[in-house]
């Protein structure tokens, strides 16, 4: 890990997205199930496995602090084309960034919406995990069209 001793806490934060692209009667079978599948309600389940991920970061990629996070929170909305687009917005007073724990957030939401309609057709993609933007500690970062 990267000695970060010698740094001042700061507040920083970060957001990141993750698209999953649903062929049309995927789509439209999952509107008309109000975003219920069998294993449960997928955008819930989604938010809470995001969250749980972020948390545990540190745990899942090598070298990553960990963080106890001061907020994260995972946003979804629907686009008409059969997208998916989730963002997770993570927090923190401390010496490193959380850039790793929005990705992995947006991600895992991500892997879960994957498993949880995977019985309807494997044709659903996860696609553009990307960081949108970061605020604090040596640089800002914010994504074009972000």
């Amino acid at each position: 890990m990267v000695d970060v001793s010698e740094k001042q806490p700061t507040a920083r934060c970060a957001r990141a997205q993750c698209r999953v692209r649903f062929p049309r009667a995927i789509a439209q079978a999952l509107v008309r199930a109000g975003w219920r599948g069998s294993k449960g309600p997928i955008l819930d389940t989604a938010t809470i496995a995001g969250v749980m991920a972020a948390k545990r970061t540190h745990e899942l990629i090598p070298f990553c602090h960990p963080l106890g996070l001061d907020r994260c929170e995972i946003r979804t909305r629907i686009l008409g084309d059969g997208v998916l687009v989730i963002e997770c917005e993570t927090a923190v007073t401390g010496r490193t960034g959380v850039e790793m724990e929005a990705l992995v957030g947006a991600s895992i939401a991500a892997l879960t919406v994957y498993d949880m309609t995977k019985a309807l057709g494997h044709g659903v993609v996860l696609e553009r995990v990307r960081l949108l933007e970061k605020r604090g500690g040596k640089r800002d970062y914010r994504a074009r069209g972000a």
